[in-house]
């Protein structure tokens, strides 16, 4: 049986992860989720000061808490930085690496890299005018203006997140992630929610510099298909998942 660490994507903390852990400890395995500084019940812990080195020391902790064997790291949306980080630190302490409708960034660039530049100068504008310059706010929720990242959540649910959700640091979007060279061999598999497999195979075949290194070899792909946040749309069908991808090792 495999032991897995559990690391939530913005906004959330533990609490996000806990039907999946409970499929995964159904199914025999060792699973723990964690909070990263400044959220959720750590929320008193959030200063403008809090950045990626933050998070990443909370999940290298995490995986130091877990015990002497071997973990499989699993991220879900922008905690793929702070595991990224995490993973290259911890070598062989980590069997594999699962990214939920994520992925690696390259060497040198930040989370909010990844958007476009009118997405970046949006986000940009509501940091300064809703998040006092160095948070990002919880955002609306709101499945009637985000149909494809919200798809199989409720209205309970929704109102669950708008209520539990807390704000995130900004640095850790904003502090880029310096990656070692050569790059750690860690196994890794990619979750896909809502972008099809097909095109993420294009993007890496085309020399995408975020899509590229998915295209190398210990990479291994599943797609779920439903919204951005499996872990409450299909927390079941996520920990089959999981608890499959730690079956390849």
């Amino acid at each position: 049986m495999a032991t897995f660490v559990l690391v939530p994507g913005f906004w959330l903390g533990a609490w996000a992860w806990e039907e999946v852990a409970a499929g995964l400890r159904d199914a025999g395995h060792d699973a723990r989720a964690v909070t990263l500084k400044g959220l959720a019940e750590r929320a008193g812990e959030l200063t403008p000061e809090v950045g990626l080195d933050d998070h990443i020391a909370d999940v290298v902790a995490a995986v130091a808490d877990a015990g002497p064997g071997p973990v499989v790291l699993v991220a879900h949306s922008g905690a793929n930085m702070a595991v990224t980080g995490a993973a290259d630190r911890l070598g062989d302490r980590v069997s594999r690496v699962v990214y939920v409708d994520s992925g690696p960034m390259p060497s040198g660039m930040a989370g909010i890299d990844f958007r476009a530049p009118d997405e970046r100068a949006e986000l940009e504008k509501t940091v300064a005018e809703e998040g006092d310059g160095w948070t990002i706010p919880v955002p609306p929720f709101d499945a009637g203006a985000d149909p494809v990242s919200l798809e199989g959540l409720s209205a309970e649910r929704l109102a669950e997140m708008r209520r539990r959700g807390t704000p995130q640091p900004f640095a850790t979007a904003t502090q880029p992630l310096e990656r070692p060279e050569p790059l750690p061999d860690t196994p890794r598999t990619l979750v896909l929610c809502t972008i099809p497999l097909p095109a993420v195979k294009q993007m890496a075949a085309g020399g995408n510099p975020v899509f590229a290194p998915m295209a190398g070899p210990g990479w291994t792909y599943r797609e779920l298909p439903t919204g951005h946040w499996p872990m409450f749309s299909k927390p079941r069908e996520l920990a089959a998942l999981l608890a499959e991808s730690a079956a390849q090792e």
